[in-house]
């Protein structure tokens, strides 16, 4: 028997369990990865929450719980592609990653391997919120010399598109309640309180002028950017709900080829870094399931097994 996060209805925290379950082995074209670490997002509970969102996913009940693992390889079938047994990696796998195996049908791209420098715990955090990140930041061409709005810079995503907007040669303005503030300068951004007002605020911080924006969180950036004369093709959002119109609505899925090796570059040559809020065992999930959804979180979730 092996252990896995799994729910049987759709609801809160309350429908989670931590369950024994038979312990999966590779088909012939699979790996069997053993998990170590698992990255939380807000999307792992959202869609645990809201069967509209799990069905975008292909997520039915019973399901299992969460995107993003890491881990080593130790099993693959005569078939399998581009993996061996014993190969370090990190993928996602959305509803099925807090688990102490995660089956990898090959060849994949959701699988990739984990360069030595980066831990386990780094490497769980990089699939969706680094490719969300990247993606949001493609989509509105950002370049040097840009002046950028990142709406909930200090989250999961934020922490990656702020320190990629800067190493792009970008000047970035980040929003976050006052308590994070200090945590932003220290990724490079200078930050602004959301909330009633935004618009104002930016502009005294940037009279001349802001030129790109991405919304990591709703819409309130992005609304703002465009009051503040921003076109919509050089605003993007991530966040669900009606499209603002002209503005590209994007995610992980849209992430150019390379995209997390990249990012896997930069943080091996100190370039980026990832800030780890939390480490809980899988054990206590609901604890760091509870701290993901209170979205005041200063960095990554990650939960171990």
């Amino acid at each position: 028997m092996s252990r896995a996060v799994r729910y049987r209805q759709f609801g809160g925290l309350d429908v989670l369990e931590l369950q024994e379950v038979p312990e999966p082995h590779a088909g012939p074209d699979e790996v069997r990865v053993r998990v170590t670490a698992a990255g939380l997002n807000p999307m792992d509970w959202q869609i645990a929450a809201k069967p509209e969102m799990a069905a975008r996913f292909g997520i039915t009940l019973p399901a299992g719980f969460g995107s993003d693992f890491a881990g080593v390889v130790d099993e693959a079938g005569a078939e399998a592609a581009g993996f061996s047994v014993g190969d370090r990696v990190h993928g996602a796998a959305i509803g099925r990653s807090v688990a102490d195996f995660v089956l990898v049908k090959t060849p994949t791209t959701t699988l990739w391997r984990t360069p030595e420098s980066i831990s386990d715990e780094v490497a769980a955090t990089l699939p969706v919120a680094g490719l969300t990140a990247s993606a949001a930041l493609a989509a509105i061409g950002l370049r040097a010399g840009d002046a950028v709005l990142i709406g909930g810079a200090a989250g999961g995503v934020g922490i990656f598109a702020v320190q990629l907007a800067k190493l792009a040669g970008a000047r970035v303005l980040g929003t976050a309640s006052e308590r994070t503030f200090g945590f932003l300068r220290e990724l490079g951004a200078e930050s602004v309180a959301y909330g009633p007002g935004l618009p104002d605020r930016v502009r005294a911080l940037a009279p001349e002028g802001i030129t790109a924006a991405t919304d990591l969180f709703g819409r309130e950036a992005a609304e703002a950017a465009l009051e503040l004369g921003v076109a919509p093709e050089r605003i993007s959002t991530v966040a669900d709900g009606p499209a603002l119109p002209g503005v590209h609505a994007t995610g992980a899925v849209d992430a150019k080829p390379g995209s997390l090796e990249r990012i896997a570059d930069v943080i091996r040559s100190g370039e980026l870094t990832v800030p780890i809020a939390a480490t809980f065992p899988v054990e206590q999930f609901r604890e760091a399931v509870t701290m993901q959804a209170g979205r005041h979180v200063h960095g990554k979730i990650v939960v171990t097994l």
